[in-house]
């Protein structure tokens, strides 16, 4: 590397910002404030602050000490991070990237680590100035929490090495900036326990959460980076099951941040993957990679095609085709700004649309929504377009260059799940091209009982449909894991995919079988099928129907009673709940009142918050867990130091003793909901009767302050070895049992849930676990105490028969899933659950436990 003869830069020698530092001018030429610059993204510091500089020389030097985090493919622009953590963006004209590299010569690389004013690419000014729209060049500090730039050189001559701005750490004062040790680079390593990996909606969640705080956050995977601003790069790293990834924070709120997204990631957004869960299997990179499409391009002799299931359960209906038109698009458009404005304009109108469709969506709906609204305030696109608009695209073209990449790296990535995110930016693409041609699509008029066929589907066309009309789903394409699917899944329309292109030889209006059981796509089924298959359809919707809405108890198929309740977290959990069935919500995750909050909330808060829940469920229990934060849950607000193994300090109740005016105002807020008594109060990780007695005096005081006279009941969560094997001393105290089962699985096997190397071998079937749990029962049953389950375990149709064998008398599942948990205990004998229950408590293995129920429930159905 050539030696400098500039003035090395002067700067901190640390991330606190303890020194300004001085950025001296890249380049010789004329220098100018950024507003002069032709280009709305730069003039408007979209992307940061800064100078411009319209050149003299040939050479473009670096503007201080640091290491290269980037070189444009076409040399045009590069960008320096310092050792600071700063990153300094120069882009050597603009628009020149439609120069393709032509008269741009890098001399560094990424990873380089460079002097002030060592050269960095050598350029062709004459063919910049013939080529580009201007020669300027932005040299800008990129957008940071965590620097200001300052003493912005004024307008006039600059030479290479002439000092041009001077960074400071955020809040820092001008004239003798102080030490701001939280303008460090925080780190924190976290294990990633959603099922399917960081894909649209928990990145849209994770870029909600960090723009909360004071502070830049970025996420690492490997050697690769995403700002935790743009939910597309974050899907782009393509995170999984499992997957350890770095969070980066910088900025007065770093720690905050990242103790909020830490405890958001492993809360599992909804979807905590389970004991014994691994991640889906990688695929090939290859530019599509869904499941592959069947080759067949004819019917088969017996007329049934093979695909794979995508959403569960059987249909019979006539095919309905659904073909989409193309959307015009021009390719060109001469006047940028008109086209920069007629995007944004509708991208503003399809984000008011998007809100107003969240507004009356399902849960699943409103969570796919949500993150379609995230990718379309996603700022890496729009730019991106921009970008392509200053080309000469036009708007419609310039939002399919920017789209296009993103959807490619998708499908590119190596995970299936996250290839099938592609689907939801062609679904973006779509509708942002709608509103420029300012065409509104229609849905289909489905005639009853139909059953579309189609290449693909996308989100918003499937919730654009008549639900209540569409008996089942075929694709030609598609994936099991798509939102599509999930969506199917959650409105019960049976659905088959990746069936190939046979699907669009069929009949309009011909009468076909879908079986998502067997991925089967039957396409000449007989009368006596079809018979066979309405029957049994007619069959199930009695049972669920009837598990639905039946006035009278659940009960075993021999009449033993078993309460089916939901584990709720929000008020919209406990109408969903009620919605399918549920008898009561035996479990309220009251976090969702205290996190992503900088404090606490009040009695007031609290009380309403719980009243509504409690008037959700029209009448029914209402068991509130109390606050359990601390170890995989933290609290920003609450100063809980470190902890070598959070999963064994203070959490749980320990936490409430320790913020002893917390846990009295929760309890308060509890014992003042109406009708008093309706609600109850579980404690969760109780270890000892001295804790359980240490809440009681609590209620009591509390009861005796409000003057009840109706007794709040007070039970306990058995997540603890310790709580289970003394559950009869317990017992003799607490108004109820409810077992933990996630907690009492990890804590019992000695496997940290959240530990990649072991969470795949956790089991709540181990038997181990399963005895634990039949101890709970008979200590439980000594003092004429109920005992229930709401753990992970009570929404697994492979364990309630052992559950229900072992003595539990109250499960408490997902909403969504208490219709089909009530209609199986409906099925079930108790006598042959014990007999069941008894066996698995002397079986070796949880694998050994799962063959045997699997043995008994085919027993069962037959």
């Amino acid at each position: 590397m050539p030696a400098s003869t500039a003035p090395t830069t002067q700067h901190a020698t640390d991330g606190a910002g303890g020194q300004p530092i001085r950025i001296v001018s890249p380049l010789a030429g004329w220098l100018g404030p950024l507003d002069e610059l032709p280009d709305p993204v730069f003039a408007g510091r979209a992307l940061g602050d800064g100078v411009a500089i319209d050149p003299t020389g040939d050479t473009l030097h670096a503007p201080c000490d640091g290491e290269i985090a980037s070189v444009a493919t076409t040399g045009h622009a590069v960008t320096l991070r310092l050792p600071e953590g700063a990153e300094l963006l120069m882009h050597l004209g603009i628009d020149t990237v439609a120069m393709g590299g032509r008269g741009f010569e890098p001399l560094v690389k990424a990873g380089q680590v460079v002097r002030a004013g060592d050269p960095l690419v050598r350029f062709d000014l004459d063919a910049v100035v013939c080529s580009a729209i201007s020669a300027m060049t932005p040299v800008l500090l990129l957008e940071s929490e965590s620097f200001t730039a300052r003493d912005l050189r004024a307008a006039g001559p600059v030479a290479v090495g002439d000092a041009i701005m001077t960074l400071y750490a955020a809040g820092a004062p001008v004239a003798a900036p102080a030490v701001d040790i939280e303008g460090e680079d925080i780190d924190r390593r976290v294990t990633v326990p959603l099922r399917h990996g960081i894909h649209a909606r928990p990145a849209a969640r994770l870029r909600q959460t960090a723009g909360q705080f004071d502070a830049v956050v970025r996420m690492e995977k490997g050697n690769k980076a995403a700002s935790l601003r743009s939910p597309v790069a974050m899907l782009a790293l393509g995170v999984r099951l499992w997957d350890e990834i770095t969070l980066h924070a910088r900025g007065p709120q770093a720690l905050a941040a990242l103790d909020a997204l830490e405890e958001l990631i492993a809360s599992g957004m909804g979807e905590l993957a389970n004991p014994g869960e691994t991640p889906p299997a990688l695929v090939a990179p290859v530019a599509e990679a869904a499941p592959k499409v069947a080759a067949v391009t004819t019917l088969p002799d017996d007329g049934v095609l093979r695909g794979v299931s995508a959403a569960p359960g059987i249909a019979v209906g006539r095919v309905v085709h659904h073909r989409l038109a193309d959307i015009p698009v021009a390719e060109s458009s001469g006047d940028v700004a008109a086209e920069r404005a007629a995007l944004d304009g509708a991208l503003s109108r399809l984000a008011a649309v998007i809100a107003g469709e969240s507004a009356h969506a399902d849960p699943r709906a409103a969570s796919i929504l949500a993150a379609h609204a995230a990718m379309l305030e996603d700022e890496d696109l729009r730019l991106a377009a921009h970008e392509a608009i200053g080309q000469g695209a036009s708007a419609g073209a310039g939002w399919k260059a920017a789209v296009g990449p993103q959807a490619e790296a998708l499908a590119k990535s190596g995970d299936a799940r996250l290839a099938e995110r592609a689907d939801d930016m062609r679904d973006l693409e779509r509708r942002v091209l709608a509103e420029l041609a300012g065409i509104e699509e229609r849905a289909m008029d489905l005639p009853e009982g139909a059953v579309l066929v189609a290449e693909d589907l996308l989100p918003s066309q499937l919730m654009s449909l008549d639900t209540a009309r569409l008996a089942g789903i075929a694709l030609v394409h598609g994936g099991p894991t798509s939102h599509v699917a999930i969506l199917a899944g959650g409105m019960g329309v049976p659905m088959v995919v990746a069936m190939g292109p046979v699907l669009r030889t069929l009949d309009e209006g011909s009468e076909v079988v879908v079986d998502a059981a067997s991925a089967a796509f039957e396409a000449r089924p007989d009368a006596a099928r079809i018979a066979a298959v309405r029957d049994r359809l007619a069959v199930l919707a009695a049972r669920r129907a009837a598990a639905r809405e039946a006035t009278a108890p659940c009960t075993t198929k021999d009449g033993t009673r078993i309460e089916v309740f939901a584990n709720t977290g929000s008020r919209e959990d406990a109408e969903l709940a009620v919605a399918n069935g549920a008898e009561g919500c035996g479990l309220l995750r009251s976090e969702f009142l205290f996190l992503d909050r900088p404090a606490a909330p009040d009695v007031e808060e609290q009380t309403a918050s719980y009243q509504a829940i409690a008037d959700a469920l029209e009448g029914r229990p209402l068991i509130v867990r109390l606050l359990d934060i601390g170890g995989d849950k933290p609290a920003s607000y609450l100063p809980i130091t470190g902890e070598e193994n959070p999963a064994l300090g203070l959490r749980g109740i320990r936490v409430g003793f320790a913020y002893p005016d917390m846990l009295e105002a929760q309890v308060e807020a509890i014992a003042r909901v109406l009708p008093v008594g309706r609600c109850k109060i579980m404690i969760p990780m109780i270890a000892s009767l001295s804790e359980l007695r240490a809440v009681r005096e609590v209620l009591d005081r509390v009861s005796a302050r409000l003057g009840l006279t109706e007794r709040v009941e007070l039970g306990i969560m058995v997540e603890t070895p310790a709580a289970a094997v003394s559950a009869d001393i317990l017992a003799r105290e607490a108004d109820f049992l409810s077992i933990g089962t996630n907690d009492l699985t990890q804590y019992a096997l000695a496997m940290d849930r959240g530990n990649a190397a072991v969470a795949a071998s956790l089991d709540g079937l181990h038997p181990a676990v399963l005895r634990m749990i039949a101890q709970t029962c008979v200590g439980g049953a000594k003092h004429g105490r109920w005992t229930g389950v709401c753990g992970s375990l009570a929404s697994d149709p492979v364990a309630v028969p052992l559950l229900l064998g072992l003595g539990v008398t109250e499960l408490s599942a997902s909403a969504a899933l208490v219709t089909d948990i009530k209609a199986l205990v409906g099925t079930l004998d108790l006598d042959a659950c014990r007999a069941l229950a008894q066996r698995a408590l002397e079986c070796s293995s949880a694998a050994e436990v799962r063959n045997l129920v699997a043995a008994f429930q085919g027993e069962n159905e037959a």
